[in-house]
């Protein structure tokens, strides 16, 4: 995997919401082997740390070939930018284009202690 880059938290002390959105996001159905096509979704509070966008693009694209569930990519998305960015707050919603009749949502969340 790619690793994610972070930069210093240009306000530390004060809470903000930061949102990116990832409308062609692409991996692949284990079971199948076909391609599932989403949008993943990352908002954030951050604490120290910010993700820096291009090594989170090149992240994203690490699982065009990977075979792997709606709901394991979208909590190891989560897992992944938790240990990098180590947040006050972060969500991440995975909706993925409808495939035999089903559209799928999953949102993961996780607060810092």
């Amino acid at each position: 995997m790619v690793e994610l880059e972070v930069f210093d938290n240009p306000r530390p002390e004060r809470d903000y919401t930061i949102t990116h959105v990832n409308p062609e996001f692409t991996s692949v159905c284990p079971k199948t082997g076909l391609p599932d096509f989403g949008t993943i979704t990352l908002e954030y509070v951050p604490d120290e740390l910010c993700v820096e966008l291009k090594s989170l693009k090149y992240y994203y694209l690490d699982f065009r070939d990977k075979g792997i569930f709606y709901e394991a990519v979208t909590n190891q998305i989560l897992d992944d930018l938790v240990k990098a960015v180590k947040p006050r707050y972060m969500k991440v919603t995975g909706q993925f284009s409808t495939r035999g009749g089903l559209h799928s949502v999953i949102t993961v969340e996780h607060m810092s202690s």
